[in-house]
């Protein structure tokens, strides 16, 4: 009786061996030969989902504001063709606390007030008019004409007036401290506009600029008085730090002017300036990281 006969081979005369090592290895190739994606389709991704962070963040949490004039100099940067201050603006702070005098911030224009102190440039092209409009949501463009930035010097139900016979500006009878202003060379304090007493609403504000002799402010929006006072719904939200140019990172002071009249302890004005350096900490070392990444996503 014969042997049976085993066939090391398929039908075909394929050896099973030979072929499970084929297909393995077409497989490992098949990994292997697998593309990623090329960078610039993983940056353009990169880009627009930071964009678009970006923009909720700055929607709802902070934005960041170019400064385009002078009328806050020397606290804010601000002139034509100048690398304009960039602030940072917590639109939160509001919700949870109160608008106190001394704090810098940015409001919309009530309806009785003119445009800014600066013309944005915007195009008539509708095109580019919506990319600026992005841009300045990033601050790299300048915000809309009818956005202001200024310091807060009364709140509602205070009274103030200018001058004193120093002329300082007083608020409900007590001169104020006001460290901050600045006074363009040829001008000094006696340059000072004065004006009667305002007794400011419930629910507004008197603001200044702090570049005193060169700012549209409460003392000259709407005719002044009662209709140059900001309603507080207006108010966008507090300056907190100069984010950009790097070589001006810094905290912006809200030093109260009120706090020597009322006998508040003045080692207290230094409290904002700290907290403001302590929150620009952490945007510089992040800041730092994400320029890292990109830098090594972008070398071969």
């Amino acid at each position: 009786m014969a042997d049976p006969v085993h066939r090391s081979a398929d039908e075909d005369g394929q050896d099973p061996a030979v072929e499970s090592s084929t297909d393995s290895t077409a497989g490992g190739k098949s990994k292997k030969d697998k593309k990623k994606p090329p960078l610039w389709r993983e940056l353009l991704v990169l880009g627009a989902t930071a964009l678009v962070l970006t923009i909720l963040i700055q929607t709802f949490l902070a934005r960041v504001y170019v400064i385009p004039s002078q009328s806050m100099e020397q606290t804010l940067h601000g002139c034509p063709g100048c690398n304009n201050d960039r602030v940072l603006v917590d639109k939160l702070v509001y919700d949870f606390t109160d608008i106190e005098p001394g704090e810098v911030v940015v409001f919309r224009g009530p309806e009785t007030w003119g445009n800014n102190d600066f013309n944005s440039g915007r195009s008539d092209n509708p095109i580019v008019a919506g990319i600026q409009s992005v841009a300045s949501l990033v601050g790299l463009a300048p915000p809309d004409e009818r956005d202001f930035v200024k310091r807060v010097i009364a709140v509602g139900g205070q009274t103030v007036e200018c001058c004193d016979d120093q002329h300082r500006v007083k608020v409900d009878g007590k001169p104020l401290d006001e460290p901050y202003i600045y006074w363009q060379p040829g001008t000094s304090p006696e340059n000072h506009d004065p004006f009667e007493p305002v007794k400011v609403p419930e629910g507004h504000l008197w603001v200044m600029g702090d570049n005193r002799t060169n700012s549209t402010d409460s003392r000259k929006q709407g005719g002044g008085g009662l209709a140059g006072t900001v309603p507080e719904d207006n108010v966008i939200g507090k300056a907190r730090v100069i984010v950009l140019p790097p070589s001006r990172w810094q905290g912006i002071g809200d030093h109260n002017p009120q706090a020597l009249a009322l006998g508040a302890p003045a080692w207290q004005g230094a409290i904002p300036a700290g907290a403001g350096l302590a929150a620009a900490w952490p945007l510089v070392f992040f800041g730092r990281k994400v320029r890292r990444r990109l830098t090594r996503a972008t070398q071969p």
